[in-house]
C-alpha cells in the first residue's frame, strides 16, 4: 500500500483513484499510477462490444439463470465500468478475464451457491468449478477465481488489471466511487441498458443476511463499518 500512499494523479496533482499493475497475467510486473480526468471521459459504452466468446456466452446464461434480475444487472453494469475505467487509464488487459470476474463476482450471493465460507470465497470456489469445467485454461480460471474472492479487498488494487477493474468497476455501481472519472452521459447510457431494478434494496438485504449468517465474513465487518448507509446514500436513484 506504500505506492498507494505515495503515487499521485500525474494530470492534476490529485491522488489517483485506484493502483494496480499493468498487463494481464503478469504477476511481477510493476505497480502504476492511474490517473483519470474528472467528468471528461467522452467513450461510449458500447462502442466495445461484450465478449462474446463461448465461455462468456456460458457465463452470461449462468448468471440470468441464476441471479435475481437486479443482481445480474449489477454484475453487467460492472463489467462497463471497469472496462471504461481500464479504456480511460489506457491499459493492457484480458477483456474476456474482466468480463468473466465481472459476471460472476456475485454467484456467492445467490440461493444455489450460498455456502458455508463469506460469499465471495463461495462464488469464487462455484466460478472456478464452472470455467473449468467449461474448458477455460486453469490459469485464467484461476485469475477469475482471485478476482472475485478479492473483489471486497483493497487488496485487489494492487493485483493484475482484470483483478482490480472487477473491484473498480463493481465500486462504481455500489458506492459512486470512481464514478466522477466516467462522463454522466455514459454512466446515464449503462443505466439505461442495464437498469437497476431496486439495487440498493435488494443488494443491502442480501449482504444483510450473509452478514448475518456469516459473522466473521469480510462483509460483515463491512456492514459495521456502514456498508448500508454507504450503498443507500450512493449517487443513483435506485
Amino acid at each position: 500500500m506504500e505506492a498507494a500512499q505515495t503515487c499521485e494523479n500525474r494530470l492534476s496533482g490529485r491522488p489517483a483513484i485506484i493502483f494496480i499493475r499493468s498487463g494481464a497475467m503478469r504477476n511481477a510486473s510493476p505497480i502504476v499510477c492511474i490517473s483519470l480526468p474528472r467528468k471528461v471521459f467522452p467513450l461510449n459504452p458500447f462502442t466495445a462490444r461484450i465478449p462474446d466468446s463461448n465461455i462468456a456466452k456460458e457465463a452470461t446464461e449462468l448468471l440470468l439463470e441464476v441471479s435475481p434480475a437486479f443482481l445480474a444487472n449489477h454484475c453487467l453494469r460492472t463489467f462497463v465500468f471497469g472496462d471504461l475505467l481500464g479504456q480511460a487509464a489506457n491499459l493492457n488487459y484480458d477483456r474476456e478475464i474482466l468480463y468473466l470476474g465481472s459476471l460472476l463476482h456475485d454467484l456467492g450471493l445467490t440461493e444455489r451457491f450460498d455456502g458455508t465460507e463469506p460469499f465471495e470465497i463461495d462464488g469464487a470456489n462455484a466460478a472456478y468449478a464452472f470455467l473449468k469445467e467449461h474448458g477455460l485454461p486453469l490459469e485464467k480460471a484461476a485469475l477469475v477465481r482471485e478476482a472475485i474472492a478479492l473483489h471486497l479487498s483493497l487488496v485487489a488494487a494492487q493485483k493484475q488489471a482484470e483483478i482490480a477493474l472487477v473491484r473498480a468497476g463493481a465500486g462504481v455501481d455500489v458506492i459512486g466511487r470512481g464514478l466522477e472519472s466516467i462522463s454522466s452521459q455514459a454512466v446515464a447510457q449503462v443505466v439505461a441498458a442495464y437498469p437497476r431494478l431496486g439495487f440498493k434494496k435488494g443488494l443491502i438485504e442480501v449482504c444483510r443476511s450473509q452478514a448475518e449468517r456469516k459473522p466473521t465474513s469480510t462483509i460483515a465487518g463491512l456492514f459495521q463499518q456502514g456498508f448500508a448507509d454507504d450503498v443507500s446514500t450512493a449517487p443513483f436513484d435506485e
